[in-house]
């Protein structure tokens, strides 16, 4: 579904802007750091938050990455996965440790941070 330079365009970022949709239909917009893992993107929370509340209400999410100059982006609409133990869980984790030096210095384990992956339906690029 990803266009070998839009998986390129992806890959070298880390910035994105999640947007969810709470229960009542009022849209949340919050800025995350990602991984990618083949097509999807894969990204770290904390039990409580707003957008995981939102995420286990209704998983259909939309994902910005973009820049000002030149002015480029990605829009990906898709399905969220929630992932807080297991096999898959742990490969995640994986992925997101071997990206991001902070979350190497600040590890966890099973059952205390959900991982979300975010499997594209539609994407837009500009």
């Amino acid at each position: 579904m990803l266009k070998p330079e839009e998986l390129e365009f992806l890959k070298k970022h880390e910035l994105c802007r999640l947007a969810t949709v709470s229960k009542d239909g009022w849209p949340q917009v919050t800025p995350v750091i990602y991984a990618v893992d083949g097509e999807s993107l894969v990204i770290a929370t904390d039990y409580g938050t707003r957008k995981l509340k939102n995420i286990l209400n209704n998983p259909k999410v939309a994902v910005v990455i973009d820049e000002f100059r030149p002015n480029r982006g990605i829009m990906i609409q898709g399905k969220c996965q929630v992932f807080e133990r297991g096999r898959e869980y742990m490969r995640l984790l994986g992925i997101l440790f071997d990206k991001f030096e902070y979350y190497r210095n600040n590890p966890w384990k099973e059952g205390e941070a959900p991982i979300l992956k975010i499997i594209p339906t539609r994407v837009t690029s500009w």
